[in-house]
């Protein structure tokens, strides 16, 4: 194993090759993107917008922090990039409040997308009215420490979801999504399909001619024992 995934460390190195996707996956949405990777990489659903409506999709920078402290997140500002999204985890569970106005101005002047937070964010109001999109647990006016040894962008789990630097983070009002890295393309085109074929759907369904359960799930029904009992003639 690599010391710096032992020793607190900094690394400066992020693979942003999936930063050309990230605007076709914002489109896509984060539902979408997570049935077309089988259902996986959702975070915990209590980290929600902060601004209904937010959407955004960019390659992950990671810190991970000691908890009620948010030193490595300010170590963090400095390697994010144009498109970004900040991914901010800690080694247990907290809810203080981590970001605040002056940590969200420093991520839009270096041109970040997005801010996730598995933890508090405060200044909800000013945060409210800036335009960088910002996902959290909770919200709490509790301050941090900046004393406490950490990681940045080094593997971590975030809203119970692994995330690693480079990885596609999406998010919208549905909550967040993660797609490795290397497995992008394959969910891009996947997920491209999968609204195709709902395009169809939905202009039969508005036309009128929306045919029923599909024969496959009948068959799963008869399976399933499940009998349809008719009404009164």
């Amino acid at each position: 194993m690599s010391n710096h995934l032992i020793s607190p460390s900094i690394l400066d190195h992020v693979d942003r090759r999936a930063g050309s996707l990230s605007a076709e996956f914002a489109e896509l949405g984060v539902a979408t993107v997570h049935e077309s990777q089988g259902r996986s990489g959702l975070m915990d659903p209590a980290i929600k917008p902060l601004v209904a409506g937010s959407r955004v999709a960019g390659p992950a920078v990671t810190c991970l922090n000691q908890p009620g402290d948010n030193l490595m997140l300010l170590a963090a500002l400095d390697l994010c990039r144009e498109g970004d999204v900040l991914v901010v985890a800690n080694l247990a569970p907290s809810t203080a409040g981590m970001v605040g106005e002056i940590i969200a101005n420093i991520l839009i002047a270096r041109g970040a997308a997005g801010l996730v937070v598995d933890a508090g964010v405060r200044d909800v109001r000013e945060l409210r009215r800036l335009p960088l999109p910002v996902w959290a647990k909770t919200i709490s006016a509790t301050g941090t420490t900046k004393g406490g040894p950490g990681w940045v962008n080094t593997p971590v789990v975030a809203g119970g979801t692994s995330v690693r630097p480079g990885d596609v983070v999406v998010a919208d009002d549905d909550g967040v999504v993660v797609v490795p890295l290397e497995s992008a393309e394959q969910v891009l085109e996947r997920g491209r399909a999968r609204v195709s074929r709902e395009a169809v759907l939905l202009e039969d369904i508005t036309a009128g001619r929306w045919p029923g359960l599909s024969p496959e799930l009948r068959d799963q029904l008869r399976t399933l024992g499940v009998h349809r009992v008719p009404g009164p003639q």
